[in-house]
């Protein structure tokens, strides 16, 4: 049977400058806010309460008789923030890597929800402030249009930031939608690597490199050095070099994660237009840790341990349900390891082509790993798949190594590439690097 979920996006958008005065309102209004929330988080901590309704239930009638001049679900809202924030910080320090006794409340987003806030066209929002309803007149940007103009509905609840530099304010809106999976008449499978990722699509392997273990390395050697001109300048641990390295750690993690959606929408629409079914592997809950038990080099298990092979699935998972493409796990074990065509171990050298130990084929690890994936996914190893009987996939069977189909050799598909939004029959217009690393 098909499923139905609802999805939901976070989109960002900005105000036009305020004038000082107005702006000045929303100043006071986080202020009050700030507080409240810094007094609920530290009354959560201290009596060990993580949920919003026990929160509200202690707190609320207090809460409006300090700040009777806000708007009464201020102080709700605030008991969620509050609750979500004490419920992170409880956790954490019961595992042992809460950094203070008490949590600490840096920057703050203003809850809202629909008594807060409304939204009046698609220009402006009218919020609700302690000097009454202030509109406020916002900057369109594809990404709002986007969602509006494909039926996706607004939700109630909102955040907003203050952006004092610029004097604007910025809204983090929720939009949802309900989707429908369709019933897959094909199959796309997707080996996750650490520096590219092996699709198979209509017959052919494509391998889309992501060269995330050189932003790995190229970020972890600019963090050693910080760390040793602050430690010289100003002691280990100092606030200046904590601050330098986290900038560096979210400019990374930005970086690693376009990438990721990037590459989960190229392939999540190609499946979509085929009406495919996607193949993942099915990973444990810590698949890195169990990778790098038998490496003894330092830098290649920083790698292994940064290429974060389940943020990859889960963006294209993530990107799926957005177009209600089905997804499929299968059992990953000796993938790229056994022939598809004879079932019989494949025999590796130094680099990633090995032979077939009983046809003599030469294949590519990726493309052994892709095939296999697609077997197990027609024979029944996951959801949406038919029988074994129809588990036959036309390979290239010629002891000739390297032959002239994809079942040998990936066509490789440099980011430069693909990263621009190409799609594959696109693609194929250009010349494919073919990849033997």
């Amino acid at each position: 049977m098909r499923g139905t979920s609802e999805v939901t996006r976070t989109v960002i958008v900005r105000s036009v400058p305020l004038p000082r005065r107005t702006f000045r309102i929303f100043v006071e209004l986080e202020g009050m806010y700030r507080n409240i929330v810094e007094q609920l988080v530290l009354y959560a901590v201290n009596n060990n309460i993580t949920k919003f309704t026990r929160l509200k239930a202690e707190k609320y009638r207090e809460v409006r008789s300090l700040y009777p001049q806000l708007p009464s679900h201020y102080a709700y809202t605030a008991c969620q923030d509050a609750a979500e924030r004490a419920h992170s910080f409880l956790r954490m320090r019961k595992i042992g890597r809460a950094r203070k006794a008490y949590p600490e409340v840096r920057s703050v987003s203003i809850w809202l929800d629909d008594h807060l806030w409304r939204a009046e066209g698609l220009t402006s929002i009218s919020l609700a402030t302690h000097r009454g309803r202030v509109n406020v007149s916002i900057e369109l940007n594809k990404h709002f249009l986007r969602y509006v103009n494909r039926g996706w509905r607004l939700a109630s609840e909102a955040k907003v930031k203050l952006d004092r530099r610029e004097r604007r304010l910025v809204f983090y809106l929720t939009f949802k939608k309900e989707v429908s999976e369709y019933r897959p008449k094909a199959y796309i499978t997707v080996d996750v690597n650490e520096n590219a990722e092996a699709v198979l699509i209509d017959g052919v392997v494509y391998l889309f490199e992501t060269d995330l273990s050189r932003v790995t390395l190229g970020y972890y050697y600019r963090r050693k050095r910080v760390q040793e001109k602050y430690d010289r300048a100003y002691g280990p641990g100092s606030r200046p070099v904590r601050r330098v390295l986290r900038r560096l750690g979210n400019n990374e993690k930005a970086l690693k994660k376009g990438v990721r959606w990037k590459l989960a929408a190229l392939i999540v629409r190609e499946a979509a237009r085929r009406q495919a079914a996607i193949v993942l592997e099915r990973l444990g809950k810590e698949p890195a840790n169990h990778m790098i038990k038998r490496i003894k080099d330092h830098q290649l298990r920083h790698r292994v341990y940064q290429a974060a092979f389940k943020g990859v699935q889960r963006a294209i998972e993530e990107k799926a349900r957005e177009y209600g493409v089905p997804v499929i796990y299968v059992d990953p074990r000796n993938t790229s390891k056994i022939c598809p065509i004879h079932g019989t171990e494949i025999i590796y050298g130094r680099n990633r082509h090995g032979v077939c130990s009983k046809g003599g084929e030469t294949w590519h690890r990726d493309v052994v790993a892709c095939y296999n994936l697609l077997l197990r996914a027609l024979g029944g190893d996951g959801g949406y798949a038919p029988s074994r009987l129809r588990a036959f996939v036309a390979v290239d069977g010629g002891p000739v190594p390297l032959g002239p189909t994809a079942a040998h050799e990936p066509a490789g598909v440099p980011r430069a590439l693909w990263a621009r939004w190409r799609s594959l029959g696109a693609t194929s217009d250009h010349k494919l690097v073919r990849v033997s690393t």
